[in-house]
């Protein structure tokens, strides 16, 4: 019986272990030379307010493993962070056939726009880094699932998704 019972044990520690991961996703701009960062200021950050401490506290931390200083203001890079505790609308609008160009007061020559409305998904942290000069987006990762319902694990849990997002931060420069 405790040859059953010892396998069928590990397997549900594990798949509870599994459960509460992160499903972590990053992309950058294949453009940007990351070398040519070494500062970094925040821009904004949206969360819970009892929260915000905690965000910053563990993206400091990684950006400052990655041998970037934080400056008060005009860092090299910019950092913007966003965490959904409830589910949350998100637009996103995508123009097609931008023929001529703009026009003045509105509109697009010859072309349209298409806005759809997505659900962020409760417990999603989205980190951002745009270029400090050019205001570009150069980076950014996403967690989903960072956050569980359990308030005493969550800041584990969040530090976790924030150290595997930096983990192969910065990118490689491209050939």
């Amino acid at each position: 019986m405790k040859r059953f019972i010892a396998p069928f044990l590990t397997l549900a520690s594990l798949s509870v272990l599994l459960g509460f991961a992160a499903n972590i996703k990053t992309d950058y701009s294949h453009s940007a030379d990351f070398s040519v960062y070494k500062t970094y200021s925040w821009i904004q950050i949206k969360a819970d307010p009892l929260w915000v401490d905690r965000i910053t506290g563990a993206i400091d931390h990684e950006l400052n493993t990655k041998g970037w200083a934080k400056v008060a203001e005009s860092g090299d890079a910019g950092v913007a962070a966003f965490s959904a505790t409830h589910e949350v609308p998100t637009m996103e609008t995508f123009y097609t056939g931008f023929g001529g160009g703009w026009r003045w007061r509105g509109g697009i020559a010859d072309g349209f726009a298409t806005t759809t409305v997505d659900k962020t998904p409760v417990g999603t942290l989205t980190i951002d880094l745009f270029d400090g000069h050019t205001k570009k987006l150069i980076w950014r990762g996403m967690a989903s699932e960072a956050l569980s319902n359990k308030p005493e694990k969550d800041e584990k849990k969040m530090e976790k998704a924030v150290e595997a997002m930096f983990k192969h931060f910065p990118p490689p420069p491209r050939d």
